[in-house]
């Protein structure tokens, strides 16, 4: 294990999901992937979270989890370790947050979302391209904050560039516990998320930043477009962010790079944050 260095505030920096079989190091590779040979999929939670201290968890953006799958996840990973949850598409997507079919959707995904306790992070509210920046949907954003629960935090991501605006950004800033989604994606500049999140940071009590790329890459084994200096500028803005807000959870997509885990290590690296390698993962047996 790569040693931490710095004593300040941590951002919990992991990846979108954990099961991928392209992690899985293959027969007499030359050197590990990430997980190492032979793992299996039942096994693979439990081994990511010896690396990483938090994951995005996507299939619960398609159906909410089983109680007994909650259950299940806490109790396959150490304490401290943090669970990010889609909302489901049924109220983001199909209900477009509006009415009581959205409103009920939500309070029981919320019920079940609370038994993972403190290792819930946060709940990612992800709006379609569709749910453009318009006064009927900006109304219908107004009606459904207030419904998101107070012991919960959410963080509303945007697919439509012209959301980050201040004057429609206001809804976001009337509840601590609601945040704007920082994204590095393809429909929005990264300069334009950075002064629209300048704005709302006095308002909310934590940052949730993930990291997107083109839907072009076929396998994940390996990184195949380094960003080292796009990584660099977003290293000085967490250093900031973490100096602003008391809790930071950060996300790596697949397409990001090409392989999530190696793009999450070197940023923990860049923030002085202790880092698990592969190697360790090979040499170490599970603590849980």
């Amino acid at each position: 294990m790569e040693s931490q260095t710095n004593s300040r505030p941590r951002v919990q920096v992991g990846c979108q999901g954990w099961n991928y079989e392209d992690w899985v190091t293959p027969p007499a590779a030359a050197r590990p992937v990430f997980y190492p040979n032979g793992t299996r999929a039942e096994h693979m939670l439990d081994t990511y979270a010896r690396a990483f201290d938090t994951v995005e968890v996507d299939s619960t953006f398609y159906a909410a989890p089983s109680d007994a799958t909650y259950d299940a996840w806490a109790r396959r990973v150490p304490e401290g370790f943090t669970f990010a949850l889609k909302l489901p598409q049924k109220i983001t997507h199909e209900e477009s947050l509006r009415g009581s079919v959205a409103a009920a959707a939500l309070e029981e995904f919320c019920r079940g979302a609370r038994r993972l306790k403190e290792k819930l992070a946060a709940v990612l509210v992800q709006l379609p391209p569709q749910f453009e920046a318009t006064r009927e949907n900006l109304r219908a954003l107004s009606e459904f904050l207030p419904l998101l629960p107070e012991d919960i935090r959410f963080a509303v991501e945007f697919r439509d560039p012209f959301w980050f605006e201040d004057e429609l950004l206001v809804p976001l800033s009337l509840k601590r516990n609601v945040s704007l989604a920082l994204v590095e994606g393809p429909w929005v500049t990264r300069e334009r998320v950075w002064r629209a999140a300048a704005t709302l940071l006095d308002a909310t009590d934590f940052a949730y930043v993930r990291w997107m790329g083109e839907r072009d890459l076929t396998r994940f084994d390996e990184v195949v477009r380094p960003r080292d200096l796009n990584l660099d500028k977003w290293a000085a803005a967490l250093e900031r962010l973490r100096a602003r807000v008391p809790a930071v959870f950060a996300y790596f997509s697949n397409y990001y790079e090409g392989h999530a885990p190696a793009s999450a290590n070197r940023l923990k690296r860049l923030l002085g944050e202790a880092v698990v390698t592969p190697e360790d993962l090979e040499d170490q047996p599970s603590l849980f």
